[in-house]
């Protein structure tokens, strides 16, 4: 007799080594796509550094206010946007490659075909220009370079699906600015910059990309396109049509005088706080431009190593030099009012800066330390305020960039990253005057370094986002699997042997089969019909001459699937036996002796152990909590968060969005994974306080903003 009512949960893991990685592309096309990838930021750093001064200069030249508020707002939108459209148009970049031999187009040509107004024809017939003028140019290496690229691939890249065409690189900068709250006016300008700045060296990235491959033995036979010469590229850089850019009437220097003058109404208030014994003495005279900035030379040396050392306050220090000055010269010495607004100025942006948790408190100790530097050079040259691409601002901002993924770990402060800004600050404490030139010298030492390290970490993401990729997909095949074992196992009463086997052993065939093939495939169909025609012999009361001719071919089946996921020998022995048993009893006539055979009733679901962590899903959704959700939804890789635990804040950014399973993961600055979220998860953990994001904006920039939009709101009030 056999025993019913045996009710039992089946509960088996699937082995580790069913895992198969996801197929990756040529290490030859990725070492193409980095160094384009390096040229192409470059670019876009140049375009961004050069689009401040272009729209300041069409605002000069607008006779309409409208118009000059619209290069303003411009000018405000791409500062706070810029860093998430270059992270934009990398994204698209890289995913272009990833997909380089499907058979879809690039996003912007696969939406040319149907434009519905006049903007998107105009902005359609400038693209047209810039690609026909590229490929006049440069169409015989971009053509190499998709031959090499077949090859390579094995598969057709036309010109048209080449990821490094410029139909192709005009898409990604179109995506990427599609959140610009600027008009067409606005997206042509910036259209001809990127023009400028991107597409004219793009013979340099067209023949090193050659190069590599036809080193490599690629297509080494074609005869290398002549390149253009370096004077060439520059004659183009600077021939612009009529009316698409502004004249050179209008310097730089001009540029930031006017605007500081903008200002100075808002900073008119806190005049006489500097030295104010002096300032009020009507016969002291102004202190001349060169002199007050040897005081601030000789200032600068005992700034101290922390903060709060000393109680070392800027203020004082200046009205105690000003009295000896007095005391010497014999005559009163006050601050002129437009230096006295440069100090305050740069003075609030530093308090800011000191204030911005954003920054680690460490980078950001070292940070404020370059008061004084910045103050000498907003005293020389009022561009540091106007032009993104002054080389003081830039090196700030490169550093506030490098330093918002830092933390110390293990290594404390013998962190590379501390050790080089540490000997920015230190430099600049020692050795800058009054020429600018050093801080263009530290800022190409520190864009060497800070590139460099960029790229190892893009890489490791880049690992980081396969694992993940993979991981997900076999947690999608384990959740197929367990569905199908479910389906067919659930509610019915079954030899253990065969319960056991299929959740043990079986299942590792058809999770193989779904990772391989595809659940769609016939692989993946025959272990599913091979796992039925098994149920179904084991049947009793079964028409012999049919399960005769049925045994042959599932022993067959069964075999080769067990071969497959390696079962060990002994247990696939033990199997056949009490299957040869069962088959027996399932062909066994009413006169024949039973066959006993040990049955359970399957009562519960099957699980198969998943390695998954758990989801941070929110229980219930308060009033704040879409706000939260919409924060989280918003995110772009490279995005920062902050996640609080008991012992120190860790710093992670956003380097892949799982769509598939709703996650998000997270790495440290060196790119290795340090944790996952569901978007809800994430919003409720906001929500809680145990994680924020991070503001992740040009460090200038975003304290430049908040000192004016802070003025603003005292002059209202």
């Amino acid at each position: 007799m056999h025993e019913e009512g045996k009710v039992v949960s089946l509960v088996a893991a699937i082995d580790r080594g069913a895992r198969t990685p996801l197929p990756c592309l040529p290490v030859l096309l990725l070492q193409v796509r980095d160094k384009a990838a390096l040229q192409l930021r470059q670019g876009l750093l140049a375009l961004f550094n050069n689009a401040d001064n272009t729209l300041f200069e069409m605002a000069d030249k607008a006779t309409e206010r409208a118009d000059q508020n619209l290069y303003f707002e411009a000018m405000r939108d791409l500062r706070l946007k810029r860093k998430s459209i270059e992270r934009g148009f990398l994204d698209s970049f890289h995913d272009s490659f990833a997909r380089i031999c499907q058979a879809a187009p690039p996003g912007f040509m696969a939406a040319t075909d149907s434009l519905r107004n006049t903007a998107q024809r105009e902005r359609a017939t400038t693209i047209d220009g810039m690609v026909a003028r590229v490929l006049a140019r440069d169409g015989v290496a971009l053509g190499q370079l998709s031959l090499r690229l077949q090859a390579l691939l094995e598969c057709p890249v036309d010109p048209q699906r080449n990821p490094l065409g410029p139909a192709a690189l005009c898409g990604y900068f179109l995506e990427a600015g599609r959140n610009l709250g600027v008009g067409l006016r606005v997206k042509l300008i910036l259209l001809k910059l990127f023009e400028r700045y991107v597409l004219r060296d793009i013979d340099v990235l067209y023949g090193d990309a050659n190069q590599l491959l036809a080193t490599a033995g690629v297509l080494a036979e074609l005869a290398p396109a002549p390149r253009r010469r370096v004077a060439d590229r520059r004659l183009g850089a600077r021939r612009v049509p009529p009316g698409d850019a502004p004249g050179d009437t209008l310097g730089a220097d001009d540029a930031g005088q006017a605007f500081f003058a903008s200002l100075q109404g808002l900073l008119a208030p806190a005049r006489g706080r500097i030295a104010p014994r002096l300032q009020r003495v009507a016969t002291a005279q102004p202190i001349s431009n060169p002199d007050l900035l040897r005081l601030l030379s000789h200032l600068q040396h005992y700034v101290p190593a922390t903060l709060d050392e000393d109680g070392f306050d800027l203020g004082q220090q200046l009205e105690q030099l000003l009295l000896r000055v007095s005391v010497r010269s014999g005559t009163r010495r006050r601050i002129a009012p437009a230096d006295e607004d440069t100090i305050n100025l740069v003075g609030l942006l530093f308090d800011h800066i000191q204030g911005d948790d954003n920054l680690p408190a460490s980078l950001r100790a070292l940070i404020v330390r370059l008061h004084i530097p910045l103050l000498k050079v907003a005293l020389l040259d009022k561009g540091l305020f106007s032009r993104a691409s002054h080389p003081a601002r830039r090196l700030l901002n490169e550093i506030g960039d490098a330093a918002i993924g830092w933390e110390s770990g293990n290594e404390g402060l013998r962190d590379g990253l501390h050790l080089r800004v540490e000997h920015i600050v230190q430099r600049l404490l020692n050795d800058f005057t009054d020429d600018c030139a050093l801080f263009a010298e530290l800022l190409e030492d520190f864009l060497a370094y800070s590139q460099d390290e960029r790229r190892r970490n893009e890489l490791l993401e880049q690992r980081t986002r396969d694992a993940e990729e993979g991981r997900v997909r076999a947690l999608q095949a384990r959740q197929q699997v367990q569905q199908a074992l479910n389906q067919r196992l659930r509610g019915r009463v079954l030899p253990e042997v065969v319960v056991q086997m299929l959740v043990q052993a079986w299942s590792q065939v058809l999770l193989l089969a779904w990772l391989k093939e595809g659940e769609r495939s016939p692989a993946w169909v025959k272990a599913l019909a091979t796992m039925d025609t098994l149920l179904a012999s084991i049947i009793p009361n079964r028409d012999p001459q049919a399960l005769l001719q049925q045994v042959p071919g599932l022993l067959k089946a069964l075999r080769e699937g067990l071969a497959s996921v390696a079962l060990d020998s002994v247990a696939t022995r033990d199997f056949f036996q009490q299957l040869e048993q069962l088959h027996l009893r399932a062909c066994a006539g009413p006169r024949q002796p039973p066959v006993e055979v040990a049955e359970v009733l399957v009562a519960e679901d099957i699980v198969l152990a998943i390695a998954d962590e758990a989801a941070c899903a929110p229980l219930h959704q308060p009033g704040d909590y879409v706000a939260h959700l919409r924060a989280v939804q918003r995110l772009r890789i490279g995005s920062w968060v902050e996640v609080l635990d008991e012992d120190e804040p860790l710093r992670c950014k956003l380097v892949a969005r799982m769509e598939s399973s709703d996650r998000l993961v997270f790495a440290k600055r060196n790119g290795m994974k340090v944790s996952q979220w569901t978007v809800a998860g994430l919003a409720q953990a906001l929500r809680r306080g145990e994680a924020r994001v991070l503001d992740d904006r040009l460090l200038f920039e975003r304290a430049l903003d908040a000192v004016l939009q802070g003025l603003r709101q005292k002059q209202v009030h």
